[in-house]
């Protein structure tokens, strides 16, 4: 049962990806074409080579390790990348043609503070990380969960803190989200920004 669900899943994030490139050419031409700026990124090739080699380790390190997985870690992981697709989709979702593979300094056509926005910065990052981290657990691929989430670890910073540098060099991207945390919501904001948006 697990070996077939990773699969599904496996073929499933393989998919969204091969998609989601689709889209973020469509959104970099058209955000160019409005006036944004491309950001000249060292190490995107790693990064997506890190998550292609996650997805590739997620399915072949039980071939060889034959893992005795308790079927409710494997259904509790497989539930967790579930949830941290819906979280990826719903951060994709909010940045509209912002949203984009690479990073494009789009600021001044908007900044986005909708969605999971309200709470924290990064979103979108926190979904990726939490999902290349759970995926491989589903069949105890412990190695790939380990290995990769460390790698990942360098990777995203590397990467969150160029985007910052560009994203902050912006006033009204500062008023609107430097006080907010980068991935995890705290508890107290996240309660008073749901009781905003209940105000009529």
């Amino acid at each position: 049962m697990l070996t077939v669900l990773l699969v599904a899943l496996v073929a499933l994030l393989a998919v969204t990806r091969l998609l989601e490139l689709r889209v973020s050419r469509r959104h970099r031409q058209a955000l160019l074409r409005s006036g944004a700026r491309p950001v000249e990124e060292r190490g995107f090739l790693v990064m997506v080579s890190l998550h292609v080699g996650v997805l590739v380790g997620a399915l072949v390190e039980p071939l060889v390790t034959r893992p005795a997985v308790p079927l409710w870690l494997g259904l509790t992981a497989a539930a967790g990348v579930v949830g941290a697709n819906v979280l990826r989709l719903a951060a994709i979702r909010s940045l509209g043609e912002h949203w984009n593979v690479r990073v494009i300094d789009s600021t001044a056509l908007g900044v986005v503070s909708s969605g999971p926005y309200r709470f924290v910065r990064h979103p979108n990052y926190a979904a990726v990380f939490l999902e290349l981290l759970l995926l491989p657990l589903v069949q105890g691929a412990w190695f790939t969960a380990v290995l990769g989430s460390v790698l990942h670890v360098f990777v995203l910073r590397r990467r969150i803190l160029l985007e910052e540098a560009v994203l902050m060099a912006h006033p009204a991207y500062r008023a609107a989200m430097s006080d907010k945390p980068r991935f995890f919501p705290r508890l107290w904001r996240a309660d008073a920004a749901l009781a905003q948006t209940e105000k009529p």
